[in-house]
């Protein structure tokens, strides 16, 4: 790889989401609501309490300087600020990812192991489990940042983007980022991928013994409760492959700004509408697995 002498380039500047004046405070409104939104909603139980903390972290770094840049005239970002943006935005993507593959277990043992739940799914292993997916996710980001920054940006400063997004910053560089995209692939497949096979896996074991209630009543409830996670995992997962399981010969600017709106803007806003439904899963648990013993 190629190291960089840093000296060429001391800011970025970010493109944003559109160029067209007239645009910027409208623009500006609709995702100060959006971030509004994300910023104001009450989680409830741990997993959804740390998944929370994630989505409101994850947001917190793209979304004050979107909506700062859509009032100022020079969108620049400084070198230093644009690793850190891209190293916590890797961190908390990694840690959501993992969170959701942990969701998908605690409700497989909730549903298949109901008697064996408080033993299994103790407190101290919940939090034990946290943690491991926090440090997995700030050791990834290290490693991963550490190798992109290390390229040099000598031909242009303009990232075609609202914020420091990695496949961005690789067009952008000027070095040979064979290493990087593998990189990328690598890591992505490694949890991105594995989480998501984590849940496909809980879910067909949750769906099986499901089956197995006698109640059509019990049988719909239960499908509909899971229905809302499985949306949750869906659009997270399904933005993430598309974004950063392509080569970079394939990237889009427009296609790309879309995704990553929606990774990382919308999603956060949307998971504790979609999880706040849970509220009342919980109050129905009980009656299912009294069902799934019965059989």
């Amino acid at each position: 790889m190629e190291e960089g002498n840093h000296s060429e380039v001391t800011e970025f500047i970010l493109s944003g989401l559109t160029d067209r004046p007239e645009l910027q405070v409208p623009l500006f409104v609709v995702f100060l609501l959006i971030y509004g939104i994300t910023l104001l909603h009450t989680p409830m139980y741990f997993f959804l309490s740390i998944l929370s903390f994630c989505d409101l972290c994850f947001s917190s770094i793209v979304s004050p300087k979107l909506l700062l840049n859509f009032l100022a005239e020079r969108k620049s970002i400084s070198y230093a600020t644009c690793a850190v943006q891209m190293s916590l935005s890797i961190a908390f993507a990694d840690a959501e990812s993992l969170l959701l593959a942990l969701m998908a277990y605690d409700r497989y043992v909730a549903i298949c192991n109901p008697l064996l739940y408080t033993v299994t799914m103790s407190r101290q292993l919940c939090k034990q489990l946290v943690a491991g997916a926090l440090a997995v996710g700030m050791v990834d980001s290290v490693i991963y940042t550490s190798f992109i920054f290390r390229l040099s940006f000598c031909s242009s400063s303009i990232i075609r983007h609202f914020f420091c997004d990695i496949p961005a910053l690789l067009v952008l560089s000027c070095s040979d980022t064979r290493i990087n995209e593998i990189v990328m692939f690598v890591f992505t497949c490694l949890f991105t991928v594995g989480s998501f096979v984590t849940v496909i896996l809980s879910y067909v074991y949750i769906i099986s013994t499901i089956l197995q209630i006698r109640s059509t009543e019990g049988q719909c409830k239960a499908f509909s409760t899971c229905s809302f996670h499985l949306t949750a995992v869906i659009l997270f997962y399904g933005t993430q492959f598309f974004i950063y399981l392509r080569p970079t010969s394939s990237y889009s600017m427009d296609t790309d700004k879309v995704a990553s709106v929606f990774y990382k803007l919308v999603i956060p806003m949307l998971n504790p509408l979609i999880y706040s439904l849970r509220n009342t899963e919980f109050m129905g648990l009980q009656k299912i697995e009294k069902q799934i013993r019965s059989t």
